[in-house]
């Protein structure tokens, strides 16, 4: 059954919403997905802060029609699920590596700050890492000079030790 006037209006509200807060959009082709695979999907999305919804491509043409997403409208043909993200990786990251285990989940576009992305520019921007990934990574490199340091002066303490015995 079809969506009356009220849930369509429902839904473009919702996705505009969506799309308000969003650095990227990614779509892929999902046309024979078991449903057990797609509920594993939806899981790992809403685990990583992902909007994930398979959507009318009309409402979502409406809904990022003003915005910096409306490049994408061309490539909203065919069964497409929508991942929505905040974050610039996530919602790639998410498709990009559900794709990698089912051959069924079929990327095929993404807009990332206003940039079009065919399906290499999307699995580019998935294998970026994540903001935490990098602030772990930033962390110790900013830790491993002041461990050193640390260390050295424990061994100099130590020198000291043995040569006033």
């Amino acid at each position: 059954m079809g969506l009356n006037l009220d849930d369509k209006k429902a839904v473009v509200a919702e996705v505009s919403a969506q799309v308000a807060n969003a650095q990227t959009i990614v779509v892929a082709e999902y046309s024979g997905i078991e449903v057990g695979d797609l509920t594993r999907l939806r899981a790992q999305a809403r685990k990583s802060g992902v909007y994930l919804r398979v959507l009318k491509n009309t409402l979502v043409r409406r809904a990022v029609a003003d915005s910096a997403f409306a490049g994408l409208a061309a490539q909203m043909t065919g069964p497409l699920i929508y991942s929505i993200s905040a974050d610039p990786v996530s919602a790639a990251k998410v498709l990009n590596d559900f794709a990698k285990t089912n051959d069924k989940l079929v990327l095929k576009a993404g807009v990332y700050a206003g940039n079009v992305l065919d399906k290499a520019g999307v699995q580019a921007l998935a294998s970026i890492p994540s903001r935490e990934e990098l602030l772990a990574k930033l962390l110790g490199v900013m830790k491993a000079p002041v461990s050193g340091f640390a260390v050295a002066l424990g061994a100099l303490a130590a020198q000291r030790e043995q040569a006033a015995a």
